[in-house]
Order: structure tokens, then C-alpha cells, then sequence
């Protein structure tokens, strides 16, 4: 696996709605993200990190510009193929872990392995080694209730990771979380960043997080500003 080469080539987006004037969130915004890289995006609420975030990850579509992706380019792409796109080639890690209380620590990792009609043998030997590396080897068949807030998240790394994305894109993942946790968290992400060799993209406001990563860009009403 290799990580995610990123170009993001004029970018804009508007939200329209009824009655009102158009509202521009991103303005023409252009740069690029090496494989292997790790990126925090800052900006104040409402610059359109978020947004951002959602449509590298093929969760959305720019009102114009495009973004490749490994040198395909996902604006282009239908739904279904962002669909296929998103299972191949992204895992994503929210503020909130999302993780399904009624299935174990394990199964909510096996969770990305089910658009592929059953876990494999493969599938279940990688959660486990994810486990392992996360520091949580010994609590797969525990509940997410059972756990720590630090605990849930570090198993939702694992979760984004189970299928070998080349890019991690990771919202706010240490806003629910005290210093402590949150330095811990970070670490773990550095570190898989190197190992796993995939790109990752980091929205954060928290400053410490951001200067963590290998480089910074800030999006001030809808431009980008590199820190």
C-alpha cells in the first residue's frame, strides 16, 4: 500500500438556498498533498474545513474545480464510482467514533468489510493486528460501552484502517477528548501515518494537534494561507 497523492485544482463551493444569495464557502482553492504526507487544516468555524474535508473524501461534489486523487480525478466520478472510490481508497475518523454499541470491539472493526459481502479470513487477521497496534489487543470482544472515550477512538482508527486506504481523512477526531487522550490520539495517527504509509489529512482546531503534523494550511474566508 501506498499513500495518496492529492492535487486540489481550483476549488469552489457554493450552497444555495431558497430566497437568499448564494453562499461562496470555498474560493478557487488550489494545492497539493504528497503521498505519505500528513496535512492540518485549520481555519475558524465556518471557513469550510469540513466541507473541504467531505469532498476529498467523495462525500460531496464542488460547485466547480477538481481534485485528483492518485491522478484520478473523483469530481468526475457518478455515485456509484465515488461509492467504490470512498471503499477502496479512504478511511475517515470523526470527532464523534460512531462506533455500533450492540457489536463487540472486533465487529465494529469488521464493519468497512461488509461492501464486500462477508469478512474474510484476511479482514478478521488485520483487526486484530489493528487492535494490537491501537494498544487494545486484549479488549476485541468487549462493547464500546465498556470502554474509555480514548479507547472508542482509538478503535475507530483501526476501523478506517481495516481496508488499506491510501488516505486517512480525520474531522475534529480530538475534539470529544481531554489533552491527555488527545496527545495520544495524535500520536497513534502520526504513527500509523509512517507505518501504513497512507496520507493523512487532519481539520482541527486545536493548535497543538496542528503542529504536530508534517505541514499546516489554513482556510480563511474560503482561501488558503499556508501556515
Amino acid at each position: 500500500m501506498s499513500g495518496a497523492d492529492i492535487s486540489v485544482i481550483n476549488l469552489s463551493k457554493f450552497f444555495y438556498n431558497p430566497g437568499v444569495e448564494p453562499v461562496e464557502v470555498l474560493h478557487g482553492l488550489s494545492f497539493d498533498v504528497k503521498a505519505g504526507e500528513s496535512l492540518a487544516v485549520t481555519g475558524p468555524s465556518g471557513s469550510g474545513k469540513s466541507t473541504l474535508l467531505q469532498i476529498l473524501g467523495a462525500l460531496d461534489v464542488p460547485t466547480s474545480g477538481d481534485v485528483l486523487i492518485n491522478g484520478r480525478n473523483i469530481v468526475r466520478l457518478n455515485e456509484l464510482e465515488r461509492t467504490d472510490f470512498r471503499n477502496r481508497e479512504m478511511g475517515f475518523v470523526f470527532q464523534a467514533h460512531y462506533l455500533l454499541p450492540q457489536l463487540s470491539v472486533l465487529d465494529n472493526i469488521l464493519v468497512p468489510a461488509w461492501n464486500h459481502r462477508k469478512e474474510s479470513e484476511k479482514h478478521i487477521e488485520r483487526a486484530h493486528a489493528l487492535l494490537d497496534r491501537v494498544g487494545l489487543k486484549d479488549f476485541a470482544d468487549r462493547l464500546p460501552g465498556q470502554l474509555s472515550g480514548g479507547e472508542r477512538q482509538r478503535v475507530a482508527v483501526a476501523r478506517a484502517l481495516l481496508m488499506e486506504p491510501s488516505l486517512l481523512l480525520a474531522d475534529e477526531p480530538t475534539g470529544a477528548l481531554d489533552h491527555k487522550n488527545a496527545e495520544s490520539l495524535v500520536e497513534l495517527l502520526l504513527e500509523l501515518n509512517k507505518t501504513e504509509r497512507t496520507t493523512l489529512l487532519m481539520v482541527t482546531h486545536s493548535t497543538f494537534c496542528a503542529a504536530q503534523m508534517g505541514r499546516q494550511i489554513e482556510i480563511i474566508d474560503g482561501n488558503i494561507k499556508d501556515v
